[in-house]
């Protein structure tokens, strides 16, 4: 469901959850053509900071694009802007759950911002802000007219 401009108030909130497998990470590496070790490469990874591997952060925010475009203010809405913040590693095999709300809506602008927000067993994972043009309405034909 598509929700325009006028249809968005502060507080109103949708979310999707995945879960991270080993084929995400490795198409994600190949599409992205981010094939830093940490992503893909067990035996390095065991001694990084992280103790092990650990999924793009970019591959845990896309999920806050698939809440916005498919739920959000939903189809047809056009990415302006992204924060992000990450603030701990998703791993193969984690679920993230993306979360947006809605924070301000500007009707004049046709701009909407979001609160967005990753979690993995509750925790925040990642978390920042999106600005949104949500789709416009379709014009009805005058009266008399078609």
């Amino acid at each position: 469901m598509t929700h325009h401009i006028d249809q968005l108030h502060p507080g109103m909130s949708a979310s999707i959850a995945k879960t991270v497998t080993e084929a995400d990470i490795i198409l994600f590496a190949g599409v992205s053509t981010d094939v830093n070790p940490a992503h893909i490469d067990e035996e390095y990874s065991k001694g990084t900071m992280f103790g092990g591997r650990i999924a793009h952060g970019m591959l845990s925010a896309s999920f806050i694009s698939a809440v916005l475009a498919n739920k959000l203010p939903g189809p047809g809405t056009i990415y302006l802007s992204q924060t992000l913040k990450f603030k701990a590693p998703v791993r193969p095999g984690d679920t993230v759950t993306a979360t947006v709300t809605v924070k301000e809506v500007n009707v004049a602008k046709n701009r909407v911002t979001l609160d967005t927000v990753c979690t993995v067993g509750g925790k925040v994972v990642i978390e920042g802000e999106a600005m949104m043009m949500p789709p416009a309405r379709a014009a009805k034909p005058a009266a008399g007219t078609a």
